[in-house]
């Protein structure tokens, strides 16, 4: 049942555009993206990363906007609602669970890998780490997470009580609501996030050769690898699929979030525009800041094959072992305080993501069942917190991954080309077209409108397929895992399906009260 009296609304404009922009930048702008540009060919991977922004982020930012905004007229704030508002089909509610199940899901692991960011912000500004090698920062990172032991950190307490404070900030934020919460955290940390990354790329950008006794270590020569496309590797298919896979993570589409903020718009409130703005926002932090951090201090230090070689390794790898090496060099100035910048622009990105994955459970609970905000967001911290708990201690046999595959990347191309079809094919292509350009201040190229209706869905078809294909088979029947992580990845799958069978129960519960009070 919707909720009694008047639904929230944005205070102001710019709040809306930064708080969906901060939803977009998080830890995948400044960790994912140069990894995958590293790994996929440098300049190469940007050419078809700006051809699938075109074809795949634009269209489905506009898509999730009309959407959301749409079922806000209808007072529902979540994917289920949404999709019943859209198809009227008793099945419509079930696929928009997939939505809530991914956010929730995600938030899960997702807060407690903010948490880290939080930790190393502290560690770089308390000097805790200099002159490490890689092995040695390696060492440390797994000892903070519990996953060995160091004279540094002989316990996982830190981690736990930092995932604490990571967690109790989130839920204050969703507690206060809205315009008050999450507007206000988007009006401080977006600037901030911005005003750091711009002093670190600067800073990085004037690094030049730090050790003249390897003058091809240079920042200039990672600024070459990242943006001198190498068109023979063109014809390679799986850059173009990691180029398409980024844009899929960058923008946080498929996962139901910016729905759940649009729904917060009134009627006639533009989407267009709007949109446009947050996906510009958000490619500014990631292509041109995130480009000028990770990877050309990176070759810088270490040289451009060691820098393919990091990359290989993982965001994880860049982020919190090879970023910490380099600011505590003593070829770094000042690192502990540009460190304490790096993962502290890294906690603002995270955080402005993590709320935004709750709210859209949290407008659930409200609208389909009338609880309040305290109520919703309380439910939602108990159910996380006891979650998290299994992420924590496992995390060492592959849980947290097992999550994450699942949720936060097959999940989301799935959810993503069920709503593409159901707005552009069921709900109409017309009427869809009518619904997201009604109150612009600009009207959407008709260009976009075969974009949407045949294109972004042939692309997502085709990306779901090919990851199918891929990773999800072998993934689902655990090729290459090691014996002794087979208990936890079946204990992270039930975790999963338990999360999914609870969600679909409260979806048939609220239409069973709603379908009853009609009556």
């Amino acid at each position: 049942m919707a909720q009694n009296g008047e639904r929230e609304q944005w205070g102001t404009k710019i709040g809306l555009i930064l708080a969906v922009a901060g939803n977009a930048v998080g830890l995948g702008n400044f960790l994912r993206f140069p990894v995958q540009a590293a790994q996929n060919g440098g300049g190469a991977f940007m050419i078809p990363y700006f051809i699938f922004f075109l074809l795949l982020g634009i269209p489905l930012m506009w898509i999730e906007w009309g959407i959301g905004r749409h079922g806000g007229k209808f007072k529902h704030g979540s994917a289920p609602g949404m999709f019943d508002v859209i198809w009227k089909n008793k099945l419509a509610k079930y696929f928009g669970a997939l939505g809530l199940f991914i956010s929730i899901t995600i938030l899960i692991y997702y807060t407690y890998i903010e948490s880290w960011t939080l930790g190393f912000s502290l560690f770089s500004i308390l000097g805790l780490y200099s002159n490490e090698t890689r092995e040695t920062m390696t060492g440390f990172l797994s000892s903070y997470q519990g996953i060995t032991t160091s004279q540094t950190f002989s316990s996982i307490l830190p981690a736990y009580g930092l995932m604490l404070v990571t967690f109790a900030l989130n839920f204050a934020i969703l507690y206060k609501g809205i315009s008050k919460g999450i507007e206000k955290l988007a009006k401080v940390a977006m600037p901030l996030l911005f005003i750091f990354a711009i002093i670190l790329a600067i800073r990085i950008f004037t690094l030049g050769t730090p050790d003249p006794a390897f003058p091809d270590n240079s920042v200039a020569n990672g600024f070459a690898f990242i943006w001198n496309p190498d068109f023979a590797a063109l014809v390679n298919p799986n850059i173009w699929l990691a180029a398409a896979g980024q844009i899929f993570f960058t923008l946080s589409v498929g996962m139901g979030t910016i729905h759940a903020y649009a729904s917060y718009l009134k009627p006639k409130d533009d989407i267009v525009l709007s949109g446009l703005a947050t996906a510009s926002t958000n490619e500014f932090a990631e292509v041109v800041l995130g480009a000028s951090i990770a990877i050309p201090v990176a070759v810088a230090f270490f040289g451009l094959d060691a820098t393919k070689e990091i990359a290989a390794g993982g965001s994880f790898n860049l982020g919190f072992v090879s970023m910490p090496i380099i600011f505590g060099s003593s070829h770094f100035p000042l690192g502990e305080l540009f460190g304490f910048m790096w993962f502290l622009l890294l906690f603002f990105a995270g955080i402005t993501s993590s709320v935004a994955m709750g709210q859209p459970v949290v407008a659930f609970l409200e609208d389909e069942f009338g609880m309040n905000r305290k109520k919703a967001v309380t439910t939602l911290a108990i159910a996380v917190l006891a979650a998290v708990q299994f992420v924590i201690f496992f995390l060492k046999y592959g849980f947290l991954d097992e999550m994450d595959y699942w949720a936060g990347t097959f999940g989301l191309v799935v959810f993503a080309l069920i709503e593409t079809i159901l707005f552009m094919w069921v709900f109409g292509a017309d009427k869809a077209w009518k619904e997201m350009n009604d109150g612009g201040d600009i009207q959407i190229p008709i260009f976009f409108y075969y974009v949407m209706k045949y294109v972004t869905p042939v692309i997502l078809m085709v990306l779901m397929i090919w990851w199918f294909i891929q990773s999800a088979l072998p993934t689902l029947l655990m090729h290459n895992i090691a014996a002794e992580n087979i208990p936890y990845i079946w204990g992270a799958r039930i975790l999963m399906v338990a999360i999914a069978v609870i969600i679909m129960l409260l979806v048939k519960k609220a239409w069973e009260n709603n379908h009853s009070e009609v009556k």
